[in-house]
């Protein structure tokens, strides 16, 4: 939208702006242009324009009305990304979220926390905090013997050990008492454990519960018994949106402009999708005479992405983890263990619960 000069034909254009939701470019005559969000667009660009402000240098405005705050997040992004590509990160104030990295590179294999993402090792999350990445990475390793030392282990009998090898919380290779495979035989419990979603040791402890119980040894079965609350204690730790990073699948579902109406915005191994719009009621879709359950499989049957790279994958998640842990998140999220295997019946619902609940 071109900007005449300051006068009563601006000011005719500008009072026919929509007072809603939107994200917005003014272009300047010099410089670079001003990019921001509003939940009140009219009065936003009104008051920017004002004489004491960019009221004689604007000479275009440019926007986009959002229905949710996702919506909004990320157009923000893409547009920022656009005009300030060296630094719009900190023109959002994106703070990238926590990880549990296990470090599969290294000969003996660690886990640490991190908020950097890159090719190598198994990424777990975003976790809300880095104080909750902590604690989830404290106790899972309660139920392995991996290190906890972040030294560069040259294996010797000779080595002091740590407390962890005395208390047999660790397989302690620094003492050459188990070989590199052993130990990664180790680690791979912990990898198994952390992409299935815990079954893995889960299923190991509850099997040998029930075969203690039918041999009639009640005390191990008791002590299997209280393995398996420590694992379920332990990935309740976890928190909502963490998740393999190469499984970071997920629909949110939010509200879209039209009434009953949803947009919906695919994330599909840490990388979002464009948005689709899905009326809902059977008025609303009248020249689509289909359920809505088969009208969300026509959409989302599709093969996967190309992948995109690892820095984008990472900022899209941190813009999953600002929305999805924030108190003023709009919207369902549904996370997918696989993109081939959606729940329909929970997305219905949660399509039909977001369409008919109050918009702001």
């Amino acid at each position: 939208m071109l900007l005449p000069p300051p006068g009563p034909e601006r000011d005719e254009l500008l009072a026919g702006l929509p007072e809603g939701a939107a994200v917005f470019v003014l272009r300047l005559r010099e410089g670079r242009p001003y990019v921001g969000r509003t939940t009140l667009l009219g009065r936003r660009v009104r008051r920017l324009l004002s004489p004491g402000l960019f009221g004689a240098q604007a000479t275009e405005l440019e926007f986009w009305p959002v229905a949710s705050r996702l919506a909004s997040a990320l157009r923000l992004y893409e547009v920022a990304r656009e005009h300030y590509p060296e630094r719009y990160l900190q023109l959002i104030k994106l703070r990238m979220p926590a990880y549990v990295r296990v470090l599969l590179s290294q000969e003996f294999p660690r886990t640490t926390v991190t908020n950097r993402l890159s090719r190598t090792g198994l990424f777990y999350g975003p976790f809300r905090s880095r104080l909750a990445a902590e604690a989830f990475e404290v106790s899972v390793l309660e139920h392995f013997q991996v290190r906890r030392c972040a030294e560069e282990l040259t294996p010797s009998p000779a080595h002091p050990g740590c407390m962890y090898g005395e208390m047999n919380q660790c397989l302690r290779p620094c003492q050459s008492v188990v070989s590199a495979a052993e130990y990664r035989s180790e680690v791979r419990r912990l990898t198994d454990f952390l992409t299935t979603s815990g079954r893995s040791l889960a299923e190991v402890a509850e099997a040998a519960r029930d075969r203690l119980s039918a041999e009639m040894e009640f005390e191990e079965a008791a002590r299997q018994h209280q393995r398996l609350e420590k694992i379920a204690a332990t990935w309740r730790l976890r928190d909502e949106l963490a998740s393999p990073l190469e499984a970071a699948h997920g629909i949110a579902v939010t509200p879209a402009a039209a009434r009953q109406a949803v947009e919906l915005r695919l994330l599909i191994a840490g990388s979002w999708q464009a948005a689709e719009e899905i009326l809902v009621t059977a008025e609303a879709a009248a020249d689509q005479p289909v359920s809505l359950d088969r009208r969300l499989r026509e959409r989302l049957e599709r093969p996967m992405p190309p992948e995109r790279p690892m820095a984008e994958r990472q900022e899209h998640l941190a813009l999953l983890a600002r929305w999805g842990y924030s108190s003023w998140r709009d919207g369902e999220w549904l996370p997918l263990e696989s993109w081939s295997r959606i729940p329909y019946r929970r997305l219905v619902n949660m399509v039909h619960r977001v369409a008919t609940s109050e918009r702001p």
